[in-house]
């Protein structure tokens, strides 16, 4: 009768794809809202802050999304690297490695005996030896090769969410200062629920992650605001 696990795994699927999350949607909702404060203090057109607005939501979560797939790629094409190197290491000085098994379980907390019998039975089997010392020695877990992709996508989807409530404003306004009041109190709102948020999953303060994440959005805003108004007074 086939055993049949009460309860799946899936912590770290769900961990990657949060963290995909928190970093689409927190680049997503401060870079296009300090572009669309930017713009609002320079030009006198809606029309102007939501045609750049929507072009570097494109070109942003384009790039977010390449990030994040070649993050991907690098973690599979280093712990490939390091895979090989474990197996010629243990082919060429397996005395060394032998040595450096007994090392690690005795940091552990094995006794001498207990360690001998591990690393006899750890060390019969190659494949398991590797896997030891991948985990232990050099602390890497194998990665998911289909994770690039889907960190591609779902930072790219959160990226181009989080860049269109700032946006959203200026649609449903007659002039930029107008969207840019009611892109500011929508995104920072939205901020300082997505920091509480992200610091409450994380483990951390969740009222000063709340007021971290919107404090650096105004930050943004409120210098891209500035610094453009300076270049249209001139």
């Amino acid at each position: 009768m086939q055993h049949v696990h009460p309860h799946p795994e899936e912590h770290l699927t769900s961990s990657a794809m949060l963290q995909d999350i928190v970093i689409g949607l927190s680049d997503g909702l401060t870079v296009p809202f300090a572009l669309a404060a930017g713009l609002s203090g320079a030009v006198q057109s809606s029309g102007l802050v939501i045609t750049a607005g929507l072009a570097e939501i494109v070109a942003g979560s384009i790039a977010m999304g390449l990030g994040g797939y070649l993050a991907g790629r690098t973690e599979v094409e280093h712990y490939a690297s390091e895979l090989q190197r474990e197996y010629r290491e243990i082919d060429e000085v397996p005395q060394v490695e032998r040595t450096e098994v007994d090392e690690l379980l005795a940091e552990m907390g094995l006794s001498e005996s207990t360690r001998a019998q591990a690393l006899q039975e750890l060390t019969a089997d190659r494949d398991q030896w590797v896997r030891f010392m991948m985990k232990y020695e050099l602390g890497l877990e194998k990665p998911d090769p289909k994770q690039a992709p889907k960190s591609a996508l779902t930072i790219s989807a959160a990226y181009a969410v989080g860049g269109l409530i700032p946006l959203s404003a200026y649609f449903l306004t007659d002039t930029p200062e107008q969207g840019l009041l009611w892109s500011a109190v929508i995104t920072l709102a939205c901020l300082l629920v997505f920091g509480y948020l992200k610091s409450r999953l994380t483990g951390q303060p969740p009222v000063l992650g709340a007021l971290k994440m919107a404090g650096t959005g105004a930050l943004a805003a409120g210098a891209a605001f500035l610094v453009a108004r300076q270049f249209e007074m001139k």
